[in-house]
């Protein structure tokens, strides 16, 4: 499908010609693709700029969901992916991407331009886990946090209600202490 505003290399372009228009200044990178320089950067661009690369098998996941939905600046250097489906990938994924072999939840994900991205609450709630595990994700958390001021309130609802995961009961005490200022 073509997009008047996405240019990916190859569909109309050559990777020549966007890098020329890059330079003159008439499109600016997104993603794995170009928009033109005065079109805005909505979630829909971030995600269809992507579409190559992430297969239909998988969804975008914690800094790379945040970055499509609009609560991260810049996208991550490696995109962080997982498995949509019950079954198991066994080809070799792009080296762009950072894969993990866990299936989630159809309700954990949403479809936004033909591509797959965990919902903002799971992507809050798979962040605040990871810094409860001890991966430095604290930007990211405080970014998804500033964004959207309900989103705290949400994703400790969702956890509480979902399955077991790793660091969930701190992660849910993270989120009360820091955000509500509750203690156990």
């Amino acid at each position: 499908m073509t997009w008047p505003f996405l240019y990916v290399v190859g569909d109309r372009l050559s990777g020549a010609e966007l890098s020329a228009a890059r330079l003159d200044g008439n499109v600016v990178e997104v993603g794995e693709g170009y928009m033109p320089a005065d079109a805005v950067e909505t979630r829909e661009l971030r995600a269809g700029s992507l579409r190559a690369v992430v297969a239909p098998t998988l969804a975008l996941t914690r800094e790379s969901a945040a970055w499509v939905h609009g609560a991260i600046a810049t996208p991550p250097v490696r995109h962080r992916v997982q498995r949509c489906t019950a079954r198991r990938i066994h080809h070799v994924l792009d080296v762009r991407l950072a894969y993990r072999d866990v299936a989630l939840r159809a309700q954990d994900i949403e479809v936004i331009a033909g591509v797959a991205v965990t919902t903002p609450e799971r992507t809050l709630g798979d962040l605040v886990r990871d810094l409860c595990g001890g991966l430095d994700t604290a930007a990211a958390v405080a970014a998804l946090l500033w964004w959207r001021s309900d989103l705290a309130a949400s994703t400790v609802a969702e956890m509480i209600a979902g399955p077991p995961l790793h660091h969930k009961r701190a992660a849910i005490a993270y989120l009360r202490e820091r955000v509500f200022g509750e203690r156990r």
